[in-house]
């Protein structure tokens, strides 16, 4: 039977796949149930080995094609779906909408895990491929550490993976399009935690106090600079702030100030360039103003790099799925994704599949379509196809 037409016969599945675990969401690592859930699916379907427990609380269900691989082709290729849900409360308004209070799945990790399973469904069944398919169900990837730990525990080795690829929803990206480009396709991403100490006191006397407030207020309008002044305007680079603390009600001069950010970059040369910039600000402000001033980095994800080979195969299953003028080269944004291990690990690629005009990510009324569940689908069955051939 034609891939379409047998896609459309498992949609009502794979769309109540998705909205159990919409209405069911889990952070990471603790993605108990979810994976429960997964692995039941995949046992069922017939999947040559399942496993549990991988990278804590991840599943890895693997597929088999009817025939063997020759002549130096690739043998073994990992797709990859996330789990784990934000600690958000949800605003959608769905009849499936959470039932864990605080938690929600904004950001569409339920319906990347029911595409995957309806692919791992569909390649079980008919196995038109040579080689084998490694279906990915990944925790954590909101606390950018889930690939790590699979990755820990051998991922690659274990199922001799030798490409791996990834896709995620895309609001704003039409229903039935797909967005993907060679090289950076997302940013790295680096926390930055900064701790103030000044001086307290009375606020009529400012000449015997170290304001610490001042101090934070003065390093968000310096960092700010690095990337008008310091980073080529043809590269691309972020810092911003999401957390500014310091003082009480009462009416003294604060000494204590703390804020956390995140800096993020392209290319490792503009991330090393921004680092060092920070560094350097930070310590003239300190200088400047009297106030002692530590500076911490928290490393986060790498640059998503797409490589050329891997890119031009997933281009090839996207068109064949969604027609040739529905794909696009997208450009690369400065949001962080920690698939970014995986592709650092061995050749892949990372695509985004159309969400139509939604909510955007980790917004507490967005909510994945169910009209782009057939696309994603069948993309990751053309995928297997086309690249694991006789």
């Amino acid at each position: 039977m034609p891939t379409r037409n047998r896609v459309i016969d498992l949609l009502p599945d794979i769309i109540a796949w998705r909205r159990e675990i919409h209405a069911h969401p889990e952070l990471g690592f603790d993605e108990h149930r979810t994976s429960a859930f997964v692995a039941e699916r995949l046992r069922e379907f017939g999947c040559d080995e399942v496993v549990t427990g991988f990278g804590k609380t991840g599943v890895v269900g693997v597929i088999k094609g009817k025939r063997d691989v020759s002549n130096g082709k690739l043998k073994v290729i990992g797709l990859r779906a996330d789990m784990d849900a934000l600690p958000i409360e949800e605003e959608t308004g769905l009849p499936y909408s959470s039932k864990n209070k605080g938690i929600m799945h904004a950001c569409g990790h339920d319906g990347h895990t029911a595409m995957l399973l309806g692919a791992a469904r569909y390649l079980a069944e008919t196995r038109n491929f040579a080689g084998t398919a490694v279906m990915i169900f990944q925790p954590a990837e909101e606390l950018s550490t889930g690939a790590v730990a699979m990755l820990e525990d051998g991922l690659m080795e274990r199922f001799g993976i030798e490409q791996v690829y990834g896709m995620h929803s895309s609001p704003g990206l039409p229903i039935g399009s797909f967005g993907i480009r060679q090289g950076p396709m997302m940013a790295a991403t680096d926390g930055i935690e900064i701790k103030i100490e000044g001086r307290g006191g009375h606020p009529g006397m400012p000449h015997k106090c170290v304001d610490s407030i001042l101090v934070g207020a003065q390093l968000v309008t310096a960092l700010q600079q690095i990337v008008a002044q310091n980073v080529d305007p043809l590269e691309s680079a972020g810092i911003s702030f999401h957390y500014f603390h310091s003082g009480t009600p009462q009416r003294f001069i604060s000494q204590r100030a703390e804020l956390l950010g995140s800096m993020r970059a392209l290319t490792p040369e503009v991330r090393l360039l921004v680092k060092k910039r920070i560094g350097e600000v930070v310590a003239g402000i300190a200088q400047m103003t009297g106030a002692k001033i530590d500076l911490t980095f928290q490393n986060g994800e790498l640059v998503v790099f797409n490589h050329p080979e891997p890119t031009e195969l997933a281009i090839r299953a996207a068109k064949d799925v969604a027609g040739e003028g529905n794909v696009v080269e997208t450009p690369p944004i400065l949001a962080g994704e920690d698939f970014c291990h995986l592709v650092n690990a061995r050749p892949g690629a990372f695509v985004w599949c159309g969400n139509g005009d939604s909510a955007q990510l980790h917004h507490p009324a967005y909510n994945l379509n169910d009209e782009a569940v057939p696309y994603g689908t069948s993309f990751w069955i053309k995928l297997v196809e086309n690249t694991l051939v006789a």
